[in-house]
């Protein structure tokens, strides 16, 4: 049983007999500890020695099968990944652990405590892999506790930054005074930054030495590396990685804009040549019908805009309602699926007449038929990005303590977020069809762009069909930029590793 917020009889953490089984083998076993108030411990050993699931069980990230782990306060953790939320800034990313629990130190004081004080407002894939090592040190310090578990966090920097890191975290364990332990593969760095070094092996306590402040005295100063750290100087790893913008090249922009002039000019030249206006009008003739009927196509236009925002509107809200617990719940998505495949196996336009036999002609049965058409990509996506925001990302905010709420708003919707983004993009093109494929079913009593068309083709005005459609075409163009713009917007921060 793993307990926290319990005083330790004799230290700030106490281990009794933890053993812990992961695959069907001994990770740990027997393991017995005490680390003393303010101390300063190092776990050291071989891969796959135990380091990290001790260190883990510790944090209560993971519960023993035999034993107890006792701690005087949760414990602050910090990664070897570091992972930081990419969608906040360095200073929202400080700010999580005061958010979670409602108390700790200030975002800005805790950054200041590791140099960080000046890059607030960046975002992690504007830092360099030390600078993120620091933000990540900073949210640990954040925290309200007297509790610092490090995994490696400084594995992956090079050799002088990784050592000016030592000395940096030496004096910061000297100012704060937090009990601290560090998982490390260095035997040096070890020995110079622990008053102990506990040895794991095989999943065994070998052994707990003191290290009698010996390692401070000598290490990285003596021999043929003093005069190379000299040569080389001290590393530095407050570097900003450059984020360049996508450059847009002239001839890309008017690619389009050709294509556009050539597929009017062909469509001009074949309809002139056919000379069958009932079957084929010019784009001249589309324009002339677009001016002499602006007034009722603009009416007609908002009339399906309309029809289509409400009815994404309401799938948007429906498709979070359902995707949210189906993602989470497993045994909802078996219990619901043979509905929402029947639902989507169903062509709209063959539900659209029972719904006015249902509900009469009109708005409502025109949306319901938008929320149908629209609502299953939406539902889609949420279930698919909450499924793949990141288990890292999960432990994090296990480690802090967070309720579901809070897991919710501060981590699976925004790291969901472009998925979500992508599935409205594809519902919004889709809440036209449902639009248009309603005012094909209720004809003059919904006077939108689909009776326009319907209308004038019966009368074989093919140059007002034309000019209806272009603009559900631009309507279209316009709702899915306006999605585009937004993913772009809210996800401009995001930059790939």
């Amino acid at each position: 049983m793993t307990t926290t917020d319990v005083p330790a009889a004799g230290g700030a953490i106490e281990l009794r007999d933890v053993t812990i089984r992961l695959g069907g083998r001994d990770i740990l076993t027997g393991v017995d500890l005490t680390v003393r108030p303010g101390e300063f411990l190092a776990l050291i050993g071989p891969s796959g020695g135990g380091k990290s699931t001790l260190l883990r069980a510790i944090g209560n990230l993971l519960r023993p099968d035999r034993g107890d782990v006792k701690v005087s306060s949760p414990p602050a953790f910090v990664f070897q990944d570091y992972r930081l939320l990419p969608w906040r800034t360095v200073r929202e990313n400080v700010r999580l652990p005061t958010q979670v629990s409602g108390r700790g130190l200030p975002p800005e004081e805790a950054l200041k405590l590791v140099g960080m004080q000046n890059f607030g407002g960046y975002y992690p894939a504007q830092l360099s892999g030390g600078m993120r090592a620091r933000v990540a040190l900073a949210r640990a310090l954040a925290q309200p506790t007297d509790v610092l578990l490090l995994d490696e966090p400084f594995a992956a920097l090079d050799a002088l930054v990784r050592e000016r890191f030592n000395a940096e975290l030496k004096h910061l364990h000297d100012k704060t005074g937090r009990t601290t332990i560090l998982v490390t593969h260095s035997i040096r760095e070890a020995v110079y930054l622990a008053d102990r070094v506990v040895v794991l092996k095989g999943g065994k306590l070998l052994t707990v030495l003191d290290t009698n402040g010996e390692g401070r005295l000598s290490a990285y100063t003596d021999g043929l590396e003093a005069e190379l750290r000299a040569l080389l100087g001290a590393g530095d790893s407050t570097q900003i990685r450059e984020t360049r913008g996508r450059r847009v090249e002239g001839w890309s922009v008017l690619l389009p804009i050709a294509a556009i002039v050539l597929g009017l000019l062909l469509w001009h030249l074949y309809a002139a040549k056919l000379a069958q206006p009932f079957l084929l009008p010019t784009p001249g003739a589309v324009w002339n019908a677009l001016v002499t009927n602006w007034p009722d196509l603009w009416s007609a236009l908002l009339v399906t805009a309309g029809t289509a925002l409400l009815g994404l509107l309401g799938g948007l809200g429906i498709g979070l309602a359902l995707g949210y617990p189906i993602a989470k719940l497993p045994w909802l998505e078996r219990f619901l699926s043979p509905l929402l495949v029947t639902s989507q196996s169903t062509p709209t336009v063959v539900l659209a007449p029972l719904l006015v036999t249902w509900l009469g002609f009109g708005t409502l049965p025109g949306v319901v038929v938008t929320v149908l058409t629209c609502f299953y990509p939406v539902l889609v996506a949420a279930l698919v990005g909450v499924r793949s925001v990141d288990r890292t990302f999960h432990e994090l905010f296990d480690s802090l303590g967070a309720s579901t709420w809070q897991r919710l708003k501060w981590l699976e919707f925004p790291g969901a977020l472009p998925t979500l983004l992508g599935g409205l993009r594809l519902a919004a093109s889709l809440s036209l069809i449902g639009a248009i494929v309603w005012e094909f079913v209720a004809g003059s009593n919904h006077k939108g762009l689909g009776f326009i068309v319907t209308q004038a083709r019966t009368f074989y005005n093919l140059a007002l069909v034309f000019a209806a459609i272009l603009l559900l075409i631009l309507l279209g163009v316009f709702v899915y930029g306006a999605v585009t713009m937004l993913e772009r917007r809210a996800l401009r921060h995001r930059e790939q590793e």
